[in-house]
């Protein structure tokens, strides 16, 4: 139902060295970057697997509290997404395991990433 969403970011370089390693597990990288003339000047870049469809958008005003998913394609690579994110500098906000109140095949781990964003890799496959 979502083709792709976005966010700001204080920091564009900060946090596309977090998500360079935070995405990786996942299989996806860093894939377009607007030209500056189309953004007045904003740094805006786009990460996918095959097609951009999560966007860091540089913007002083990030604001707290939002949530965005991951999926992951197995549960170890939701284990490898929480280690990378963790190590690019992200704070813990559950380690990876089972979420059965979700529902029985739920497997997720959150991080905070540099602006406070609550960023989740999960897996709906069974182990």
């Amino acid at each position: 139902m979502i083709d792709h969403t976005g966010i700001s970011v204080a920091n564009f370089d900060a946090s596309k060295a977090f998500y360079d390693r935070a995405m990786a597990p996942l299989g996806a990288s860093l894939l377009y970057m607007v030209p500056a003339e189309f953004t007045g000047g904003a740094k805006v870049g786009g990460y996918g697997r095959d097609r951009p469809t999560f966007w860091l958008h540089e913007n002083a005003n990030t604001g707290p509290g939002r949530h965005y998913a991951f999926t992951a394609r197995s549960r170890a690579e939701v284990d490898a997404f929480h280690a990378a994110a963790l190590a690019a500098g992200g704070r813990d906000n559950g380690a990876p395991g089972p979420r059965p109140h979700y529902h029985a095949n739920y497997y997720g781990a959150f991080v905070f990433d540099p602006d406070g964003n609550n960023i989740e890799a999960v897996c709906h496959a069974p182990e």
